[in-house]
């Protein structure tokens, strides 16, 4: 899968930006604040997902016009696909979103069509930062896969708000101890489906990283990946979220009740889980070094395009925010080496002399694409 084509204009500070993008190798160049992060953002957002910077909506569009417009060219296998993404001030919940000419009502619909991988400093810390990142992570890689899995999330954490909120209300004597029945049976079965996709996606997870693990280490260190669940002991071979494993589910959370209503939250489940990485016996978030810590990400990061590959049989393309400049240069190369057979788009400040003349170089200022 590549990009052939990217026409933006409105969003953030871009301005009638038009590139008709390499095959291979594309480096966006531009000295801080140019634009840069904004064109691979909009690239991200035509892959069905929300900003990786949690910009809010209305903060996409340019102060100074109306709207933003974002056309993607792109050929898979198949065929050629066309996305057209839009949105207006005048009414910031209708986003106007075509797939080839057939609107969507919502950006997920485009999951599966224009597959990337985004990676940015802040993924450097993944493997150090908080459970909540390394959860958004797994979340993001298993519904690129699997885009009914978006909308069992959205579920879970729509029950989760009312239950906490109902948690808050019995501790203060506004409702009743057997009003969570009815959440806690919903949250049950969505938590436990949730649990298995991401088990399973741990598993591959697991696989493919500790192979990459293993080269970058120079098979010095083993790396190994678990899926630490706060409600179920053991997930291997079990698939029967809507019986056992939700009746199992169900007993913790009754159990849990007279704590969360104490606490005020959910004390266990899904939203509480966390992803662990372990390198040669030692968790990596309580004894890696800053090194082993950045290479469990860029592992993570390959072996999510490598998953991707292998369900969909389609390349995806890689969107790296300025993450070289951070990397020393045998990481660097270890992470062009492995996506060597990939559309890629780098973003960075200082030039790149490209090997063998293959790919293009773009330099933007103030927004705009400029010739040099």
């Amino acid at each position: 899968m590549f990009i052939s084509n990217i026409k933006i204009d409105g969003f953030k500070n871009l301005s009638n930006v038009n590139i008709e993008a390499d095959e291979n190798i594309n480096v966006i160049c531009g000295d801080n604040a140019q634009g840069k992060t904004n064109l691979i953002e909009s690239i991200w957002l035509c892959s069905g997902l929300r900003s990786f910077r949690n910009s809010k909506d209305k903060d996409l569009i340019n102060l100074n016009k109306q709207s933003f417009n974002i056309n993607i060219s792109f050929e898979n296998n198949f065929r050629k696909q066309i996305i057209e993404y839009s949105l207006s001030k005048l009414n910031l919940k209708d986003k106007h979103i075509k797939l080839n000419g057939v609107s969507l009502k919502n950006p997920s619909d485009l999951f599966g069509n224009l597959c990337c991988v985004v990676f940015t400093p802040e993924d450097l810390l993944i493997s150090k930062g908080s459970p909540e990142n390394r959860r958004k992570f797994i979340d993001i890689c298993a519904s690129q896969i699997k885009n009914s899995y978006r909308k069992v999330l959205s579920q879970y954490d729509e029950i989760l708000t009312q239950r906490n909120f109902l948690l808050k209300n019995i501790g203060i004597g506004k409702s009743s101890i057997e009003e969570l029945d009815v959440w806690d049976e919903q949250m049950s079965r969505l938590g436990s489906y949730i649990s298995v996709i991401r088990y399973a996606y741990t598993k591959k997870l697991n696989i493919f990283s500790g192979r990459l693990y293993n080269e970058i280490s120079q098979s010095k260190e083993k790396l190994e990946i678990f899926y630490e669940s706060s409600v179920f002991d053991n997930l291997e071979n079990r698939s029967d979220y809507n019986g056992e494993m939700a009746n199992e589910y169900l007993l913790k959370l009754k159990n849990s009740r007279h704590e969360d209503i104490k606490a005020g939250f959910t004390t266990i489940g899904v939203q509480r889980d966390d992803l662990i990485s372990v390198i040669n016996g030692l968790n990596c978030r309580e004894f890696g070094s800053q090194g082993q810590c950045r290479s469990v990400a860029l592992v993570f990061k390959i072996a999510q395009a490598y998953i991707l590959f292998e369900e969909t049989k389609e390349t995806p393309c890689i969107l790296l925010d300025d993450v070289l400049s951070e990397l020393d240069s045998k990481r660097q190369h270890f992470v062009l080496s492995r996506i060597s057979d990939m559309q890629v788009f780098i973003t960075c400040c200082e030039d790149i002399k490209l090997k063998g003349n293959k790919g293009k170089t773009f330099y933007i200022k103030d927004g705009k694409i400029i010739n040099r």
